[in-house]
């Protein structure tokens, strides 16, 4: 069967820089994909490659069976994109921006309008329709973009981080508009540094770094790559720490891990459901005044960290928000 996206073997340099280096992926349709992978790590340049924006430097790259190279105009017709920032026209109304895409796309103009129409009350944009483009919202802007990558009905949507600079209720609604797609049979590839992001719209994440894909697979398939659950227990009080650690040792993997801070233990369980309900039971035996029990899986911030020996943009951005409090809480103080 012919695969949604299909890359082999491909490279792409820019000077000295390689930013795809022997690329080889494959992509089936009926489904949203994300690309996830740090800055420089070639989801941008593979994107615009599919779009036909970019041509290889060797390999190949096909899209429903069509060559991105030999084929570029039936490709460009199959394919809609909404890259990093909106690229709508400010001055034109929100109908008048849809309808223009849809003409260019050679509909007629009474079809263009029912698309346009039709568009703009999928995205919740109805009511914005006659209101120039300026008058918009960021959010706002980054849906009808969405809208004018779709208005001509492209067999896939490529979004190059659809996110990026919205604030949280702008996100949200995005993320709503893109998973709608997604139920109603849009093939969708997304690339995306959010690995939230990824775990909440995919039902297959593509790690990719250094030019190359490093993995492949399901949320919760990559979550198992980072290791195994962890048992975690929270005491009332400091005192008992000690005795959540002899606790929870013997039935974990390797040695307990304390965080008085949080009053916590963990321990990594290799068969963590069965071992829920004994260590329920071995609390009640002791009378040990627990607050929490968790059975913790992996995060995808984990398998982000365990595969690419970096931190993910949503990790590095709470770290970082840590370090300002701190500072901040210094200065105070002082």
């Amino acid at each position: 069967m012919t695969g949604l996206i299909e890359a082999d073997g491909l490279i792409k340099r820019f000077g000295k820089t390689i930013a795809l280096d022997g690329l080889d992926l494959t992509i089936p349709t009926g489904q949203i994909t994300a690309l996830l992978g740090p800055n420089g790590a070639g989801k941008t340049t593979l994107i615009r490659t599919i779009a036909t924006l970019l041509q290889p430097d060797a390999g190949s790259v096909r899209v429903l069976g069509h060559d991105v190279v030999e084929q570029s105009r039936t490709v460009r017709r199959l394919i809609g994109l909404a890259g990093q920032s909106a690229a709508v026209e400010r001055a034109l109304t929100g109908m008048e921006n849809l309808v223009m895409v849809a003409r260019l796309y050679g509909a007629r103009h009474r079809q263009a309008e029912r698309a346009a129409e039709a568009m703009l009350q999928t995205l919740d944009l109805g009511d914005a329709a006659d209101r120039p483009v300026r008058t918009y919202s960021g959010g706002m802007r980054r849906r009808l973009d969405l809208g004018a990558s779709l208005v001509g009905r492209p067999s896939v949507l490529l979004l190059d981080e659809p996110t990026t600079g919205l604030d949280p209720g702008s996100r949200s609604d995005m993320w709503d508009a893109i998973r709608g797609l997604g139920q109603g049979g849009t093939d969708i590839l997304l690339t995306t540094q959010y690995l939230d992001e990824a775990d909440q719209l995919a039902a297959r994440i593509v790690i990719v770094d250094s030019g190359r894909v490093i993995a492949d697979g399901s949320p919760a398939e990559l979550k198992t790559r980072a290791g195994l659950d962890r048992l975690e227990i929270r005491v009332h009080s400091p005192a008992d720490l000690e005795a959540a650690v002899a606790l929870i040792g013997p039935f974990g993997v390797g040695p307990p891990e304390l965080d008085p801070a949080t009053r916590r233990a963990s321990v990594a369980c290799p068969d963590s459901l069965r071992t829920l309900p004994a260590v329920a039971g071995a609390i009640t035996e002791a009378r040990l005044d627990v607050e929490d029990l968790t059975l913790r899986r992996p995060t995808l911030d984990e398998v982000f960290l365990t595969l690419t020996g970096r931190r993910s943009r949503t990790e590095a951005a709470s770290s970082e928000a840590t370090r300002l409090e701190s500072h901040e809480l210094e200065g105070i103080v002082r």
